[in-house]
């Protein structure tokens, strides 16, 4: 049976200085979800983070933005999923992907953590990988030694363009996603890619 969807957990860091840096790309999709439904977040001291609610798929979705910063990301998570009882598969984890360019979004049943802080944190928190993730490409600035200058970093124009097309593509199949329709929403997700691309 495929679970479907109860909590959407987007990664960044909390802060001004942070807002338009590559890392928060999993704040931005949710920004963008929160925005189409009209709704605002406020501060849930219990949840560790910025939370608010919609309803999507006719189901109540909870979103949560963790004030914990990437690294610790875990604690909010975990604190989501004890305080509403959530199987680690209800929750969709959107963080920033150096494996993928800009423009490209890729959901993931699960799995390990790929080197991204955030799921690390994750993963050691909940005591499990088996949550989905919704991994949006950021690009890889080329060499190790300067992943960290670089996600901390604001994306040229013509990046930004690209990742907030991306956020549209994915926001736009979220529905089939918290109804459980995996395969058929992924399966329209890399057909909206490819038909970008001239495929």
């Amino acid at each position: 049976m495929t679970t479907q969807l109860d909590a959407l957990v987007g990664l960044g860091n909390p802060g001004d200085r942070y807002t338009q840096t590559r890392h928060n790309a999993g704040f931005w999709f949710l920004d963008e979800i929160a925005r189409q439904h009209g709704e605002t977040f406020r501060f849930e001291r219990r949840l560790h983070g910025d939370a608010a609610e919609i309803r999507l798929a006719g189901r109540k979705l909870r979103l949560l933005k963790p004030d914990t910063y990437v690294n610790e990301s875990g604690r909010a998570v975990q604190a989501l999923r004890s305080y509403y009882k959530l199987e680690p598969a209800a929750c969709l984890v959107v963080y920033d992907e150096l494996d993928l360019e800009p423009g490209i979004v890729r959901f993931k049943r699960g799995g390990g953590h790929g080197g991204h802080n955030g799921l690390r944190s994750i993963i050691a928190s909940l005591g499990s990988n088996g949550f989905p993730r919704l991994r949006i490409g950021i690009g890889h600035p080329g060499h190790k030694s300067a992943v960290t200058g670089y996600v901390l970093s604001r994306p040229p124009a013509t990046d930004q363009g690209l990742i907030d097309g991306a956020i549209d593509k994915a926001s736009r199949l979220l529905p089939d996603y918290v109804a459980g329709q995996w395969d058929a929403a992924t399966k329209a997700l890399h057909t909206a890619e490819g038909e970008d691309r001239g495929i």
